[in-house]
């Protein structure tokens, strides 16, 4: 599978910047750079130059000079494909970048695939597939968050949880194989008890690392945060101050705001992804039911909850106040719920005491006048579980980590179940087996096919 041609591509974006730099790897990469390159000091051929060094001197077509350059060397296996690497630093001109990349395409380069650089790499045994699928959500990054989980599962995170437990299993489900060889002479050579703590410590990893998963994806996407409350309470007008931008339409006629809008805000290296929904009411309006039904979908599959409440209500009708706050918690009672009192400056300070010592945490601001917005901000990032960050713990953000962790999870529970009900051993052993391969699939070290491969790496950009 490992392809033994040379290939290039531009590894910096497309378009005019100072530099560029264009990136081929294969065996004969040296050798197809050394026949267009001239170093200004005339000294040695590329070949004969000591790996990760840089040479100045100019890329020729003939007896035309295209481009004063910097050319990178990284000789196998000291590079990132583990084959020989050359980068070539030009001047960013989208002119220069073709010229240079077709002169190497006539002289037996092809152009990459999406992603050949780093299946490369993964291919020639320079990471696993966990790693090089890292490599892809370390470039989409967005926030400082989404990084350190790249980063972390980049150095191999998962890999690290996964891979001594999976030895391990590898060994008892050998001697467990071999026991078989020798069913009729009544032996064991896996001890049962190691075995079943083992088992019982893989099982927890696994729901563990599957517990992670609805977090991190939302660390990586953006944590969802839905505002909800009745119409005019202030909600696009929240929207707006937090974002510090008009993104939402405001006005004083009730059901303005019909459909979800949505924009991101990164907050303390967190990404919350703020979703103002249309106000909740009692409507005969077809248009605006639509929205008000689609205002509680988005809430249901929001991590946190905004619920704005105008609190002016509460100074002529407290009962009503109460009572939507606990309309709202019954309704999404499994939800992390944050009550906000809008309008505070309206309030005199004596409703506002009030009103804070009567509901525990809630928050007061004037979206209008941009009072509190800061609180709220910081009670966001507080409610958001950042621990398992802190401490370098593992998070699963990809789903196919997640769906084969799943899978495995099934298997170690049908290998447990065998256990405990002490059927024969040539019956749990497929479980086994079929666990190991599930773990293997994460890392790209057993049973993957070209199909999962190429869905992989076709996601990635062409120079990388």
């Amino acid at each position: 599978m490992i392809q033994q041609d040379t290939i290039i591509a531009l590894a910096t974006p497309a378009g005019v910047g100072a530099i560029s730099v264009i990136r081929l790897s294969g065996e004969k990469a040296i050798d197809i750079v050394d026949v267009n390159f001239r170093a200004i000091n005339k000294s040695k051929l590329l070949k004969d130059q000591k790996s990760h060094t840089i040479r100045l001197g100019h890329i020729i077509n003939k007896d035309t000079i295209l481009d004063e350059v910097l050319v990178s060397v990284f000789k196998n296996p000291r590079s990132y494909t583990g084959e020989n690497v050359v980068e070539i630093s030009c001047h960013g001109s989208s002119f220069i970048q073709q010229e240079i990349i077709q002169l190497f395409l006539q002289n037996g380069c092809r152009m990459a695939d999406n992603g050949e650089f780093t299946m490369r790499a993964f291919l020639n045994g320079k990471m696993d597939l966990s790693q090089a699928e890292a490599v892809a959500d370390v470039i989409s990054s967005n926030s400082a968050a989404s990084h350190q989980m790249a980063i972390q599962q980049m150095r191999g995170g998962i890999t690290n949880e996964l891979k001594e437990l999976r030895t391990q299993l590898l060994d008892f489900a050998a001697l467990i194989e071999l026991e078989l060889d020798f069913a009729g002479e009544d032996v064991e050579f896996a001890d049962r008890t190691k075995f079943k703590e083992l088992v019982s410590k893989i099982t927890f990893v696994l729901k563990r690392l599957i517990d992670s998963f609805s977090f991190g994806n939302a660390m990586k996407n953006g944590i969802p945060v839905a505002i909800i409350g009745e119409p005019n309470v202030g909600k696009s007008t929240l929207l707006n101050a937090l974002l510090n931008e008009e993104k939402a339409i405001v006005s004083d006629i009730a059901g303005t705001t019909r459909d979800a809008i949505e924009d991101e805000l990164i907050i303390d290296g967190v990404a919350f992804r703020f979703i103002d929904t249309a106000g909740i009411r009692e409507t005969e309006d077809v248009i605006e039911s639509i929205g008000i039904k689609k205002a509680y979908e988005k809430a249901e599959n929001a991590q946190l909850i905004i619920f704005l409440i105008d609190s002016n209500k509460f100074a002529y009708s407290s009962e009503d106040f109460f009572y939507e706050i606990k309309t709202i918690k019954d309704r999404f009672p499994n939800k992390r719920l944050l009550v906000i009192a809008n309008k505070v400056d309206t309030l005199s300070c004596y409703d506002s005491s009030i009103l804070q010592s009567e509901i525990e945490n809630l928050i007061l601001l004037s979206a209008k006048n941009k009072t509190g917005i800061d609180a709220l901000k910081q009670e966001l990032t507080s409610l958001v579980n950042i621990g398992a960050l802190s401490n370098n713990e593992t998070i699963v953000t990809n789903s196919r980590h997640f769906e084969a962790l799943n899978n495995a999870l099934i298997a170690i529970t049908s290998v447990q179940q065998g256990i405990d009900l002490e059927i024969s051993t040539d019956l749990f052993s497929i479980d086994i087996r079929e666990c190991l391969r599930h773990l293997g699939n994460i890392t790209g070290e057993y049973d993957v096919d070209k199909d999962i491969l190429g869905h992989i790496f076709s996601n990635f950009c062409i120079g990388k």
